[in-house]
Order: structure tokens, then sequence, then C-alpha cells
């Protein structure tokens, strides 16, 4: 698995149904390296903490392979890196083959799986579309969410290198599925 792109995002306020919501689901590739932090990626804004950030949930990972799907399902939809929210872009990343606790080396820095994401409502205003929500549900393409063992840099082109691999333990499918 390689990293596709790296994704930050900046606190917004926004509109949607005459209501208002603070996010910063709207991230974007950056040339730079991103500095994966212990609570979450430097510079990056994240609103909910309830939801997002924080030492289990300190990076987002989404797979590359997953775009096609959603981009047929949503072909007037402008798609681009970051759109699921996520920090890392990854291609091949398949939810199915990853185990909670996996450990990689990525860049500078070493992760562990921690659990998939969930959608809420901020990911059906990003698609102008309450019904992604339950799409996203009856798939298994969650992304993952890694907490940070050692902090470091990670840029565009990283490959994430298994050094632990935990076969007895759930997959992030496996873990979705049970929390539908």
């Amino acid at each position: 698995m390689k990293v596709i792109s790296v994704n930050i995002g900046k606190k917004e306020t926004i509109q949607y149904k005459n209501k208002t919501y603070l996010t910063g689901i709207n991230k974007y590739p950056v040339k730079t390296a991103i500095f994966l932090g212990l609570e979450d990626v430097e510079n990056d804004h994240v609103i909910d903490r309830r939801y997002h950030g924080g030492f289990e949930k300190a990076v987002y990972a989404y797979g590359e392979n997953h775009y096609e799907f959603w981009q047929n399902l949503y072909p007037n939809l402008d798609f681009h890196y970051g759109m699921f929210g996520e920090n890392l872009t990854i291609d091949n990343l398949l939810e199915e083959e990853i185990f909670v606790g996996n450990v990689y080396q990525l860049g500078k820095a070493i992760i562990e799986v921690t659990k998939p994401r969930k959608p809420c409502v901020k990911l059906g205003i990003k698609f102008n579309n309450p019904e992604v929500i339950k799409q996203f549900w009856n798939s298994t393409k969650s992304g993952v969410y890694f907490k940070v063992l050692q902090t470091g840099n990670v840029v565009k082109n990283d490959v994430l290198i298994l050094l632990k691999e935990l076969k007895n333990t759930p997959t992030i499918a496996e873990v979705y599925t049970r929390n539908r």
C-alpha cells in the first residue's frame, strides 16, 4: 500500500438545509509533508472530537481504490483526494485484509490500526445527499483509523511497511459490519 495523497482541511462553516455546521471534512491534497501527531495531523482541523481525532483516531486513511465506486454513484460531483475527509489516500486499501492492531511504518511515523470510520451527517452534506450515509454503511468501504505510536512526517509516495500483523483479531471490515 502506498500513499497517493496527503490531505488536510481548514475549519469551515457551511449551510445545509437551513442549518449551520462547523466542519473540517473538506480536506485537500498538499504537496508538502504532513506531520502525524499523537492525537491528530498537525495543521488539520478536527471539529468534533467525539468522533474524530484523539489517540484512537489520530489519522484517517481511505482507499483510492474505492473512489470509482462512489464516482459511479455520484457522477455529477467533483471528486478529489481528501473527498471522504481522509488525511491519507492510499492505493489498494482493503478493509477485508487489514487487521485491528496491525502496525505499520509510514514515512517517519509508526501507526497502528484501531477502527473503521463511521459515517456522519457531514458526509451527507459533502455529497449533498443524506442517502450516502446509508450507502457508506452498506459497503465495507469505511477506511481505517490509526493511532500514532511514533510521530513523524509522511509524504506522497511513502509506503506502508507492515511491522506487525495480528491475524487473530478482526479485520476492519468485520468490525464495521458488526457495528451497522
